[in-house]
């Protein structure tokens, strides 16, 4: 027997939607990076991206557990000297949850030119609306939230 190799032409992709209302942020961002590297699929391939694409809805009414909210910090560098910044998450959730979430799945991604093309799948959106109704996404329910 022959180990079957993906290839990326002959990849289908599918669009899902989660819903991320009350659900913990780091069990759900398993979930969505298992998605974008397609580890769900029996064609999964390490080195070819067999992932499908994510939309992720009400990125503010995700929860963080225990003291999250006010110890956890995002540093991030501007590039100049003396750059380094950073903001608690209690401000980050106010004003750009979807970032929250982003990092979070960035972190679990691999972090080399397949993850960055990995990334680019995902969608995340404050509100429940999002403006992909023509890709018709299907719900995924997240196991383990």
């Amino acid at each position: 027997m022959k180990t079957y190799m993906a290839k990326p032409g002959e990849i289908d992709r599918k669009w899902y939607v989660i819903d991320a209302a009350d659900k913990t942020l780091g069990r759900l961002a398993t979930e969505i990076a298992t998605i974008l590297r397609g580890k769900h699929k029996p064609i999964y391939t390490p080195f070819v991206d067999t992932g499908d694409h994510v939309i992720v809805i009400n990125a503010e009414k995700i929860r963080l557990t225990g003291n999250k909210l006010k110890d956890k910090k995002f540093r991030y560098h501007t590039g100049y000297p003396g750059g380094l910044k950073s903001i608690d998450y209690r401000t980050l959730m106010q004003n750009r949850p979807e970032r929250v979430v982003e990092i979070a799945v960035k972190g679990m991604i691999p972090h080399n030119r397949l993850g960055r093309q990995m990334i680019k799948k995902l969608k995340v959106y404050r509100g429940p609306n999002h403006p992909h109704q023509a890709q018709k996404p299907e719900i995924w329910e997240p196991r383990g939230c």
